[in-house]
């Protein structure tokens, strides 16, 4: 499955917006979910993730969240804009 949007911001920290779509009592109903993850190189070179974080790396995953959360929450007042 393929992120909605992935949100970058200082090069090693993004958060990927997926869209799942649940069955409820009303019918259709579109949930999103964010994944934090960290990239990196190892020793031999190779480009690896991690969802664990350094101290250096909290600012630059706090400031990614706040991206993620605001478009979460565009996406999810559109939805009830147009209910």
């Amino acid at each position: 499955m393929r992120p909605e949007k992935v949100i970058r911001f200082g090069g090693s920290i993004s958060a990927a917006v997926f869209v799942n779509e649940i069955e409820t009592d009303g019918g259709k109903k579109s949930i999103r979910n964010v994944r934090l993850q960290r990239r990196y190189r190892n020793s031999d070179g190779e480009w690896k993730t991690s969802d664990s974080l350094t101290l250096g790396d909290l600012p630059v995953a706090i400031e990614v969240l706040r991206l993620a959360m605001r478009h979460v929450a565009a996406c999810e007042s559109a939805v009830e804009s147009s209910d």
